[in-house]
């Protein structure tokens, strides 16, 4: 019998576009967890990735617990949801985010996803019609980018201005629009950058992206998570100036991110989205993919209505104190600088000095040998868009933060 080895004349072969849009935050971690030393003396510490679900000070409200038992003890969620979500989700979402909004949102504004990952899927499908193009940030969220690329959506990246608190670079975003330029995306409270728009700021993106004719994907699934003085305003608000998608979840500000729950809210009272197929392809891409959990989307409503304030207010106690600790921490390390406190998000962007230390040649470099003689992890800022800077998360509890902080500085 021939070996099927021998026969060089398969018709089949891997994805390559899949390859070419590889880089992702989690592939990157994977390495670097693959460099720690399995016999170190001290335990690893994860500060790469914006998920503090281990730590006793982050966990989830009992209530929202409940919320799910009772859900699927209920036994109305065993069923294959609507496509578009379960009415009374959707209805409960509305309700919490017209709370920050000058106008009312209707259930029939928000479409339901499996987390954010999957809202940013149909967002940018949604309107990867042949030749478009997309803005997207830079530094950002490399989720953007991989699934542009796997939709053949041209990237144009605008900058973000550390000297400016991160803020959009509007003169440059002007000048990559073109008349196939579809929207332009901006995250708030930043992820990577730890920054959260200030209201004038944001309402400039707004008259810049009406006066280019694009609409704006406004990514704030860190939506409230502010440790700084500026307030979290939601690009909804300025939805009579540019129609907004909205997309958000539950993951970070419950700190429930295993519960892959998350949002498409179009805020648009003129229907430009609707006028325009936006809306009619975000429907026709939820017919024919993956829906969110049907027992956690009967718990929404509940969760919603039942989370304390104090819940919120500890978590945010918490994050404050590790963003003045990171903060200042960092200043004792020359070969770091952070160019403003953290404002929001769960990590901050520390640039790195490479011509002040031996034998490193690039911010992986740095970060392979980090997690290998010190067992601590931390995203290189290629990961995000931006070589030579690294993302360090601060969601963590404090004790922690002091120990990981301890071993940055031995490290250098």
């Amino acid at each position: 019998m021939e070996n099927c080895c021998d026969n060089e004349n398969w018709k089949f072969q891997g994805n390559k576009e899949l390859n070419a849009a590889s880089i992702s935050v989690r592939g990157v971690l994977n390495l670097l967890m693959l460099n720690i030393d399995p016999h170190h003396h001290r335990p690893t510490i994860m500060l790469g990735s914006a998920d503090p679900t281990d730590f006793p000070s982050y966990r989830i409200t009992s209530s929202a617990v409940d919320a799910v038992v009772d859900s699927v003890r209920s036994f109305c969620f065993n069923s294959y949801p609507p496509t578009v979500g379960i009415h009374s989700a959707r209805s409960a979402i509305a309700k919490y985010l017209s709370q920050d909004l000058p106008y009312q949102l209707s259930p029939d504004d928000v479409y339901l996803t499996a987390g954010c990952t999957q809202a940013i899927e149909i967002a940018l499908s949604a309107l990867a019609r042949p030749g478009a193009n997309i803005l997207l940030p830079r530094p950002g969220y490399p989720q953007y980018e991989a699934r542009a690329a796997f939709d053949h959506l041209e990237v144009r990246h605008f900058d973000l201005i550390p000297e400016r608190d991160w803020e959009v670079d509007l003169d440059s975003v002007e000048a990559l629009v073109d008349d196939n330029t579809a929207a332009i995306v901006i995250i708030n409270p930043s992820n990577p950058c730890g920054n959260v728009f200030k209201y004038q700021h944001l309402k400039k993106i707004a008259e810049t992206a009406r006066k280019l004719g694009i609409f704006v994907i406004s990514d704030e699934v860190f939506g409230h998570l502010v440790v700084g003085s500026n307030p979290f305003v939601p690009m909804g608000e300025f939805a009579s100036i540019v129609p907004v998608l909205t997309l958000g979840s539950l993951s970070k500000r419950w700190v429930v991110p295993g519960w892959v729950l998350g949002w498409i809210v179009t805020n648009d009272p003129n229907e430009i989205l609707k006028k325009t197929g936006i809306v009619e392809s975000i429907k026709n891409y939820l017919d024919i993919s993956p829906d969110p959990v049907t027992f956690i989307q009967g718990a929404i409503p509940q969760i919603l209505e039942t989370t304390n304030k104090d819940f919120f207010s500890n978590i945010l106690s918490i994050m404050r104190e590790t963003a003045e600790m990171l903060y200042d921490r960092v200043k004792e390390i020359p070969c770091l600088t952070c160019p403003q406190k953290p404002e929001g998000t769960m990590a901050a962007l520390v640039k790195l000095n490479l011509s002040l230390l031996e034998n490193i040649s690039s911010d992986l470099d740095f970060c392979l040998k980090l997690a290998k003689e010190e067992s601590l992890i931390v995203l290189p800022g290629a990961t995000v868009g931006l070589e030579n800077w690294l993302r360090v998360t601060f969601a963590v509890e404090p004790p922690t933060l002091e120990d990981a902080l301890g071993r940055l500085k031995a490290f250098y």
